[in-house]
């Protein structure tokens, strides 16, 4: 009996040593050893999970001694570990050094190792240090190759991104993918934005006809699977002011030069005595604002279960400009909402919607009677206010003009107001066929509505062009819309384990529609803007005052790709994509676009011994073809776009015209996309270089205006000439990158990058019938200064060389007449070139006399984090880029920049400067005396940032606790006069012509960033 009873609890303390659990407390750590917060700690095999706290410290209980732990957090090594004890400590791998992240490719992924193609990617990191206002901001000085210009500083203003160089006379733009459907870049919120993926050479052609410029893949942010709700704030206010001022002369100065102009024309003295003038109004002062508003609030919400990961957010911005205060003001909301599910163990599904509303007001700028136009040209000596306490008005003299007038009473009289709300966002399907091919759906779409209005009160400046006699307002609607189907299979397969296969096949639909309508009412009820509506306007207008258009285009694509690698080692893909546009005419419709890519992992190789030095090393190459159809809809048929005006029963009666001339043969834009280039990784990984090769030839470059017979009426109201395939153009140019990371001990690490790009643009050819495309705009009634042109840039600047100064009579008569350009030379007139050597300065001496695009481009990027300070900068410069100074008015009594101080006032005295005069003279003549080198180099964002303790955020609640103060925009080094040498208006041809572009404001931020 007694052995009985033993053996029982001999069995009963057995089974408790063998059901015995215990409690896990455990760190995880980078590779550097600090501390990682919200990192997904899992039991395997079991529901039981958790996320690391602000320490990076876990506890899970009741675990068994031999379970597996697995431990995931995004940007690293997943990682699985046996438990043998009540404490654990995992050391986290970083994925980038591993060359095991995964790098987004269009319709697929990649791992970064096994790309072949130009491709670079920014992550949420950079953009939480940069803080940008739109994301197009971020890619200036982070990613080679491409560049970002600003069209305007004003709140809203729309940039323009270019990759790799200006390729065609037409659309420029890269297309914009958002989590897989085509969209908006400059309408997302920054912090809603995961990783930006940029492709920049044939890779792109899976997107066939919209990728010629290249493609911009953005990845959202989604919650993670396991991980509790985390809720992230982050927000941020500030002041702007302007970032530079223009040194105009003041009133004794301004009267002083006048004085001397009125003389040299033969002319009495405007200011007999200048005594007591003083400094004067400096316009500028009262133009710009200082301490300006800005504000900023990001709220999130993500996480995610087993089967369900979700991630809600919501953003505020609102920023008023630095010129009119909230007359130019911009205020941005958004929503949005991302949602995974597995729904079954082989279907999934993925939703991402976002809602946009913007409400942006402006002033009229970048043009001849601009707010900065006048504030630069309107003279010193006015003040700004009359004895009445009035605005000032500017006397309607012949030397001042009859559009240049009180910048503070051209402000306080413009009424307009844009309201914009869009709702974007796709719904897709993953079904996993089998183990190897999966089946992906995916509905894209964009939906957007607009509203504009705009008030004209009557009023008087005293007898200008901007007087207005009656009242009115302007109203409009505007109603976009497009969707795109996507479905495709992907097979992937490894043979005999070296040899990996993935292959892709698709189809893509797209429609695109919408329409607009515009109205004007006159005589608004009490010429208020209180009233301004079109319903309360009663005056039957006497001539038409409306207008409507519609608009229908669609495309119909299918797409393969097969990627192949053996042993991650040799590495291959091939792309082919059909594309049908309604742009093209039923001979032109279809499209083929190929594209080859290959790679070769050399530090792979067996002979290439020893990796110490060299961790990685890839050599790559691709060749392709892309399109482009971004041209006006049905340019191949005749519409009745246009005016005309009949006679019936001997009566004049107006109708409707053929508007542009059709051309039935036009037919795609071509990109042939060659690169080469190699990956580099040196020294356990810490430095890494890229370096590229490329060339883009554009073919069949589709050219509008092209000359036709005027017995087509291509001159009539709303008619133009057709548009044709009549160019070719290339960009090629070399860029280069370097990063360099380094952790030097628990407490201090480093980042440091840098990129430059190298760009040569040629023009090969332009079949139009007069060999070039002219374009832009330069003082009042002057030829096109810019041009396309056979041997030449992009919109090179074409007018007169310059050859310094007439120092006296003997070098006029001794140099060839300049009178067929105005007048006759006299000592102190610029002297033009002969370039044809005729003897005489005709239309025929012009010449290439600058180029607005760029030599080099480059950024340089640091990184600091010490103990719980971190800091950040960032800058970009571009290098050989000229601008056309053309926000001076050529009037006898405007005032001018400080420079004429310098003018020629007698024999050797200047070389450079002209003399002043009311006389007649050549000096206005485009030449390169307005064309200056706008190279320059800006800092463009400065941070500062400290994170509090863990021990006390953790005690209010939080992971996290972050303030940090910067500067954006803080200073631009540079030898240009005017407000912005990185700006432009986008064109391609005049792109680089300073009307006086509204300057990108500095920007002081004190933010803040709290998690729980």
């Amino acid at each position: 009996m007694k052995s009985k009873l033993l053996l029982l609890v001999l069995m009963l303390f057995t089974s408790f040593a063998f059901s015995q659990t215990i409690d896990v407390n455990g760190t995880v750590l980078d590779g550097a050893g600090l501390s990682l917060p919200g990192v997904n700690v899992k039991v395997k095999n079991s529901s039981q999970s958790t996320t690391t706290d602000f320490d990076g410290s876990f506890k899970l209980k009741g675990l068994s001694t031999g379970a597996t732990i697995v431990v995931s957090y995004i940007g690293y090594r997943t990682q699985e570990v046996v438990v043998s004890g009540n404490k654990v400590t995992v050391k986290m791998s970083d994925d980038a050094k591993s060359l095991d992240e995964v790098v987004v490719i269009g319709y697929g992924s990649q791992k970064k190792r096994e790309v072949t193609g130009s491709v670079s990617v920014i992550d949420s990191k950079t953009l939480d240090v940069l803080k940008p206002i739109k994301v197009e901001q971020a890619l200036q000085g982070t990613i080679s190759g491409v560049n970002v210009t600003s069209q305007s500083g004003a709140p809203g203003a729309p940039l323009d991104i270019r990759i790799r160089g200006i390729a065609t006379n037409g659309e420029n733009r890269p297309l914009t993918i958002i989590d897989g459907y085509q969209g908006d870049l400059g309408l997302l919120n920054p912090n809603d934005i995961e990783t930006i993926t940029v492709l920049k050479d044939s890779q792109a052609a899976i997107y066939g006809s919209i990728g010629a410029n290249g493609v911009i893949l953005i990845t959202t942010k989604m919650g993670k699977k396991n991980t509790a709700a985390r809720v992230s704030y982050n927000t941020y206010t500030g002041f702007q002011e302007t970032s530079r001022k223009l040194p105009t002369l003041d009133a004794t100065e301004y009267a002083l030069l006048l004085n001397e102009s009125y003389s040299n024309g033969g002319r009495a003295l405007p200011y007999p005595n200048v005594t007591g003038l003083g400094k004067g109004t400096n316009w500028q002062d009262e133009v710009f604002r200082k301490g300006v508003p800005i504000i900023n609030h990001d709220l999130s919400i993500s996480g995610g279960s087993e089967k369900i990961t979700y991630s809600v957010s919501g953003s505020h911005l609102d920023q008023e400009g630095i010129v009119g205060g909230d007359k130019s003001g911009f205020l941005r909301n958004t929503a949005r909402i991302g949602l995974g599910a597995d729904i079954t163990d082989k279907l999934k599904l993925k939703t991402n919607v976002i809602y946009t509303y913007f409400n942006r007001k402006t002033l009229n700028e970048n043009g001849l009677g601009s707010v900065l136009f006048n504030a630069l040209n309107v003279p010193a000596t006015l003040s700004a206010y009359d004895a009445n306490g009035e605005l000032t008005l500017v006397p309607n003299t012949t030397g001042l003009g009859n559009e240049i007038i009180n910048p503070l009473a051209q402000i306080e009289n413009t009424y307009n107001d844009y309201n914009y709300k869009k709702l974007n966002g796709n719904f897709a399907l993953d079904y996993k066929l089998t183990p190897e091919f999966v089946i992906t759906s995916s509905i894209g779409f964009n939906s957007s509505n607009s509203e504009s209005r705009s008030f004209a009160k009557k009023i008087s400046y005293g007898g200008k062009v901007f007087d207005v006699v009656q009242s009115s307002v302007n109203q409009g609607t505007v109603n976009d819309n497009n969707y795109s189907f996507d479905l495709y299979g992907t097979y992937t397969k490894t043979i005999a384990d070296n040899h990996n296969f993935v292959g892709t096949i698709g189809t893509t639909i797209y429609k695109e529609w919408g329409n607009g309508l515009s109205a004007t009412g006159f005589d608004v009820p009490n010429n208020s803007w209180d009233f301004a509506d079109i319903s309360l306007t009663k005056t039957v207008a006497k001539v038409l005052n409306n207008g409507s258009y519609t608009y229908d285009q669609r495309r119909l694509s299918y797409f393969g790709r097969l990627q192949y690698n053996y042993k991650q080692k040799y590495l291959l893909s091939a792309i082919l994509r059909r594309d049908a546009s309604t742009k093209f005419g039923p001979g032109n419709q279809v499209g083929y676009f190929p594209s080859f890519t290959g790679g070769w992992v050399v530090s792979d190789e067996g002979f290439f011994g020893d990796q110490k030095l060299i961790n990685f090393f890839k050599i790559r190459a691709s060749y392709g073809t892309l399109g482009n159809d971004q041209i006006p809809n049905y340019g191949y048929v005749g519409l009745l776009g246009g005016e005309g005006t009949y006679v019936f029963d001997g009566a004049l009666v107006n109708g409707t015209a053929m508007g542009q001339v059709p051309n039935p043969d036009i037919k795609w834009e071509e990109s042939r996309k060659f690169d080469v280039g190699f990956d580099l990784k040196l020294w356990d990984n810490k430095l890494f270089f890229v370096a590229d090769y490329f060339s883009d030839t554009r073919a069949d470059l589709l050219i509008p205006g092209i000359p036709v017979s005027a017995i087509t009426g291509n001159g009539a109201p709303g008619a133009s000439s057709p548009t044709v395939n009549a160019g070719t153009a290339r960009n090629s140019g070399f860029e280069f990158a370097i990063d360099y990371k380094e952790t030097f001990s628990d407490k201090f690490s480093l980042s440091l990058g840098y990129n430059v790009t190298f760009i040569k643009n040629e023009v090969l050819k332009v079949n139009n019938g007069t060999g070039f495309v002219p374009g832009g705009a330069f003082g009042v009634g002057q030829p096109f200064p810019s041009r396309m042109e056979e041997g030449f840039p992009m919109g090179y600047f074409y007018g007169y060389q310059t050859d310094g100064i007439f120092q006296n009579q003997a070098e006029v008569d001794a140099h060839p007449s300049q009178t067929a350009l105005g007048a006759a030379a006299a000592p102190g007139d610029i002297r033009f070139a002969d370039i044809n050597g005729d003897g005489v300065i005709t239309t025929d001496d012009k010449t290439n006399i600058g180029d607005p695009i760029p030599n080099a481009t480059m950024g340089f990027n640091l990184q600091l984090n010490y103990k719980n300070l971190d800091f950040a900068a960032y800058t970009f410069a571009s290098i050989g880029n000229d601008m056309v100074r053309n926000y001076e008015r050529n009037l006898s009594d405007a005032n001018r920049l400080d420079y004429v101080l310098d003018r020629w006032t007698g024999e050797g005295t200047s070389n450079s400067t002209p003399r002043v005069t009311t006389g007649a003279t050549s000096n206005s003549n485009f030449s390169d005396y307005f064309v200056e080198d706008a190279s320059y180099f800006r800092i463009q964002n400065i941070q500062l940032g400290y994170t509090l303790d863990p021990k006390v955020s953790q005690k209010a609640g939080m992971t996290k606790l972050r303030l940090y103060t910067g500067v954006n925009n803080l200073y631009t080094f540079t030898k240009y006069k005017g407000y912005d040498p990185g700006a432009s208006n986008g064109a391609p041809i005049g792109g680089g012509i300073d009307y006086g572009f509204y300057p990108i404001p500095r920007t002081y931020i004190l933010g803040l960033n709290i998690n729980f």
